[in-house]
């Protein structure tokens, strides 16, 4: 047998709260304060709230503290640490876009430098991925090669693949008994 809740004291805020709620979250924080003095176990009012057990401990602590969540709270997430506004990555993306729609390829190398050069700083070639993610931007196809890849050195090692390693071999068998 589980230990009786506590927090008698809180029911009326709660049910007030439970009248007054505008979100899905006040609501419950709300109703984790009112089923356990109900006569509920805690796993049963995770169960009926749709949270964890641990959650619901959680938002009773909340409410008995006196944290309340309001109607007006702003919305968690966005942008929080950016280095530019969309407005300022849009301008600095304007001459890129204007040559892809050319038919020019967009290489990401030289804009991160250009745009460490614009900010000042060092920046994570992930940060350029994302800010052209952010821009709809879409990788349609891989590259064919890499920039300063040279084709005729790599066909001479093509060519000139030493044929005693044991998996060249067995591949060669492999192409004879097909052929």
């Amino acid at each position: 047998m589980g230990r009786h809740a506590k927090g008698d004291e809180y029911v009326a805020a709660a049910y007030e709260a439970i009248a007054a709620a505008k979100t899905v979250e006040q609501l419950r924080m709300a109703q984790a304060v009112v089923l356990p003095l109900q006569g509920m176990s805690v796993a049963e009012t995770a169960r009926i709230l749709g949270i964890s057990p641990g959650w619901v401990s959680k938002l009773r602590g909340q409410f008995i503290g006196g944290k309340r969540l309001e109607a007006d709270e702003a919305p968690r997430g966005g942008r929080f640490h950016s280095y530019q506004t969309p407005d300022e990555e849009t301008e600095f993306l304007k001459p890129y876009l204007e040559t892809a729609q050319t038919g020019g390829v967009l290489v990401v190398p030289p804009l991160k430098a250009e745009w460490e050069k614009r900010l000042g700083r060092p920046i994570a070639l992930s940060t350029v991925y994302r800010m052209l993610h952010r821009h709809g931007w879409r990788k349609l196809a891989p590259d064919k090669r890499h920039v300063q890849a040279d084709a005729t050195a790599q066909e001479e090692w093509k060519k000139n693949f030493p044929s005693g390693s044991p998996r060249s071999s067995a591949i060669g068998k492999r192409k004879d008994r097909s052929g």
